[in-house]
């Protein structure tokens, strides 16, 4: 380490802290450029470069991160900078955060940034930020011509219908709506289908964010619906339903619809955010009880989601005293997966060797992750969060587990004092492995999960991914009873696969055969083999056949490989399609009504008259 005179080292701390500032500003810069750019996009329907801005945008982060570290190596020889230095230059950078509108998130990106620099034994709250410093707690841009983080609207002025009219416009999206009037009155009377006729509160209000939300190809309006002590939480899809033309699609009113839109198995927003805590804040009163760690992901913020969940991890082991144990279910071939019963997420570290047939290597297995990492997931694929040099203490470990781990992957670990650093580990949300949830379900439950399998493998197709090994043990289901895929070390593009019919065998032995009596390429699949290992169970061959008969036919495969060869991509609902406007009513979609009617028909629902109003008294 070097060693400087006082003044001089204060002056280096305050540059560096500085430099630093100046890098994650520029990130955050690019990271709201890229929302404002999804708007532009979405308007003209230009979804290839909506999927690649996404997809750039993840990757920017860690580019921003590392041309820091290259910019104070060269200008400072960071790594040999002494631990005095250190400390001031955490210090000279918290008093730089002040009056910063993201505070957290610059904390996020000293970490970064240190612990490229910095030896994992300076991985402590005297050098980066183990706990945050700076309150993001009633933070606001108070700048007078800034956007407020939502905008409140009081009904009892103009009506709803008008009230909701004026939120869509207020957004300025360039293309016209088909027929504005009608999609409004389909909300008022979805939300008295759902709730009834209501007395307005005298404070009765809406809340929007100022933001719209933008993934695949709708942009979501979200906000809150205000009326005496109740809150009602509410998503609005907006979409292209004609060329130039827009519609809401639905609108979304249980807090289980706003979860499943910002799981963890779907990509991220691009959100244009002035003070990102700010946002995270309203949407954890929409949706209660979901970790902040997850939000901040959910909108983009990756590496702020890791961060936090890092200290709940922390915080979890430190009121928590059950063991870290090898998860239940078969185990992987490339993986260990192991649990903490009280959390609920599994770890998972790249075993050293990988038995027959795997023929794979780690450097593999990292890139099919990152791939998974920067595609459209389309609710279909869990998220992971990889870390480095992760340390957990030897008395929290399970004896099997160190067993398991000493035994798989030796490389991966190093015993530090009284805990087990793990080198390199990918974190997911924990589920219900499928082939557990269909040993121990009733029929309706292994009905329900079948449906859901090929629903899932279906979308996967129309993300361009096919899985490889699909096996039921390689999929998930969650807490909202979706199927999810998490097992990544085979998966390919369809477009890179060729799909084929078995050809006829020649002879009777060839049936017999064990081995197939045919070549196979290293891309080529066969969907009519796939029924030997899927449709063992009679009870899920029934329900199977059933939902999913065209599952096992070629056709089906090719078909979506030659849509994405076109450079189509499907539409895809994140909610259940009966909710979408145009199929809870029909008919308003076949036959256009006069717009005055419309109007007359949402203003007698606002004030609590018309027939449905009487039907609920």
């Amino acid at each position: 380490m070097k060693h400087f005179p006082k003044l001089l080292s204060s002056q280096i701390g305050f540059d560096v802290a500085q430099t630093m500032l100046e890098g994650f500003n520029g990130h955050y810069s690019n990271f709201r450029a890229a929302a404002v750019h999804a708007k532009t996009l979405f308007e003209a329907a230009d979804w290839l470069a909506l999927q690649t801005l996404a997809r750039d945008r993840i990757a920017s982060y860690d580019d921003r991160v590392d041309e820091c570290v290259r910019l104070l190596e060269d200008e400072y020889d960071a790594e040999n900078i002494d631990d005095e230095v250190w400390q001031q230059i955490k210090l000279h950078y918290i008093g730089l955060l002040t009056n910063h509108l993201q505070p957290e998130c610059a904390e996020t990106f000293f970490n970064s940034v240190c612990c490229k620099i910095l030896h994992r034994s300076y991985f402590n709250n005297d050098f980066i930020f183990v706990r945050p410093v700076i309150s993001t707690e009633y933070l606001e841009n108070e700048e007078p011509a800034a956007k407020p983080t939502y905008r409140a609207y009081y009904p009892g002025k103009d009506g709803l219908p008008a009230t909701l009219e004026r939120i869509v416009t207020n957004f300025q999206l360039e293309p016209p709506f088909e027929d504005l009037t009608r999609d409004v009155a389909c909300i008022i009377d979805t939300i008295h289908d759902t709730f009834g006729a209501f007395s307005e509160a005298f404070n009765f209000q809406v809340h929007v964010l100022s933001s719209l939300f933008f993934r695949n190809k709708a942009a979501y309006i979200i906000g809150r619906i205000i009326n005496g002590e109740v809150m009602v939480p509410f998503a609005v899809p907006i979409r292209h339903v004609k060329p130039g033309l827009l519609a809401l699609d639905t609108v979304l009113l249980k807090r289980e619809q706003l979860l499943i839109i910002f799981s963890f198995s779907h990509s991220y927003f691009l959100v244009d955010m002035d003070v990102p805590s700010a946002y995270v804040d309203f949407l954890g009163t929409v949706m209660p009880g979901k970790p902040k760690a997850e939000i901040y992901t959910s909108v983009g913020l990756q590496k702020q989601g890791k961060n936090n969940f890092y200290r709940d991890l922390l915080k979890h082991l430190s009121h928590s005293s059950d063991h870290f144990i090898v998860a239940p279910g078969i185990k992987g071939l490339v993986m260990v997966v192991f649990t903490l019963p009280s959390f609920p997420y599994v770890f998972k570290i790249i075993k050293d060797v990988f038995p027959p047939p795997k023929d794979t290597t780690r450097q593999k297995i990292q890139d099919k992750y990152l791939l998974v990492k920067r595609h459209d997931r389309l609710g279909r694929m869990a998220d992971t969060l990889e870390y480095s040099s992760v340390a957990l203490p030897l008395s929290r470990l399970d004896e099997m587990l160190v067993r398991e781990l000493e035994k798989e992957a030796p490389s991966m670990i190093e015993y530090e004092g009284d805990c087990l650093v793990i080198k390199h580990v990918y974190i997911e949300r924990r589920m219900v492995p499928l082939n557990m949830f269909l040993q121990n379900g009733n029929e309706a439950d292994i009905e329900h999960a079948i449906k859901e399998y090929g629903d899932a493998v279906k979308e996967l197709m129309q993300a361009n991914i096919f899985p490889g090994d699909m096996l039921y043990k390689n999929f998930g289901v969650t807490r909202h009873g979706r199927v999810v895929f998490y097992d990544y070390d085979e998966i390919e593009y369809l477009t890179d696969c060729n799909v084929r019919h078995v050809p006829q065998a020649r002879t009777e032995e060839d049936e017999m055969s064990a081995e197939p009596w045919y070549s196979v390429a290293p891309n080529d699949i066969f969907p009519e083999t796939y029924s030997t290992f899927l449709l063992g169970d009679p009870t899920v061959r029934q329900y199977f056949m059933r939902h999913h008969a065209d599952f096992f036919d070629p056709k089906l495969w090719q078909k979506h490989k030659d849509l994405l060869l076109k450079g189509e991509l499907p539409d895809f609902f994140p909610y259940d399609g009966g909710v979408r406007f145009c199929n809870r009513f029909p008919a308003r979609f076949a036959a256009p009504r006069d717009a005055d009617t419309v109007q007359d028909a949402a203003s007698a629902r606002a004030d609590g008259s018309g027939p449905d109003a009487a039907r609920a008294a």
